[in-house]
Parts: structure tokens; sequence; C-alpha cells
């Protein structure tokens, strides 16, 4: 059996399902599927990664990056997300350090911001091929 990526769906728990599809359809502009049987909102192209919110009611949220967008210019999708009301967030730790909301390492440019259901979501720019990765 082989896994294909491409075709994975991310969940990710949403406490007003409402608000949470106006954020991801208006202010990040992703392609609204429809609506599934369970009443989650879902969001992809054709053939592509989808993406899930489900409604919860417990209120629990992941305390880590639950998604990450590939951009190929986060100093302008940083700008462009800012502009329609996205705000990122900043750090100042001994080994995590943003400046103007983005992290730069060694192989890859990263800002982080939360939905508005308080999932914790990333836009990065790779700054090496996914070739250079070492699994």
């Amino acid at each position: 059996m082989t896994l294909v990526l491409n075709s994975a769906t991310t969940v990710l728990p949403v406490d007003d399902k409402e608000r949470a599809r106006r954020f991801y359809a208006e202010t990040l502009g992703l392609p609204h599927r429809g609506v599934a049987e369970d009443g989650s909102e879902m969001f992809g192209s054709d053939g592509g990664p989808m993406l899930q919110l489900m409604p919860v009611t417990d209120g629990k949220h992941s305390e880590h990056t639950t998604l990450s967008f590939e951009v190929r210019d986060i100093e302008r999708t940083v700008e462009e997300m800012e502009a329609k009301g996205v705000r990122f967030q900043d750090y100042d730790l001994p080994d995590l350090k943003t400046e103007h909301h983005i992290c730069t390492t060694d192989s890859e440019k990263c800002a982080w911001f939360m939905d508005s259901e308080h999932n914790i979501l990333c836009v990065h720019e790779n700054i090496t091929s996914p070739a250079d990765y070492q699994v």
C-alpha cells in the first residue's frame, strides 16, 4: 500500500463553522467545496489536498502549528494577508525570533497566525529545495 499526500485531507476543529467558513473562504481565499454529511465545511481544489473544518463542542485546539501553506514570496504574502486583517504572531525566544513577523532559518522563512477559531497556521517559503531535505 502506498499513501499519497497530495490527496490527503487536513481536519481542523472549529467552534463556529460559519465564522470559520468566512475566514477560510473570504480572508484566505480558499475554494469552498461544500458541506460534508457531518456538517464539516470542505475546502480545496480538484485533485489536490483538502481542508475539512470539523465543528467541535469541546473547544479543544492544538497548541502547535496545524497547517502550513507554502508560498513563493513570504514578505508579499504577509503584507497582503495583513491588509485583509490577518494578525501575525511575533516571537522573541532563544531559538525562535521573528522580524517583521517572519522567522528565517537555514531552510525556510515562516510566519505564524491564528485562524478565527484559534488554530495555529503558518505560511512558509522554502529557501532550499525539497530535494535537499534529509529524512
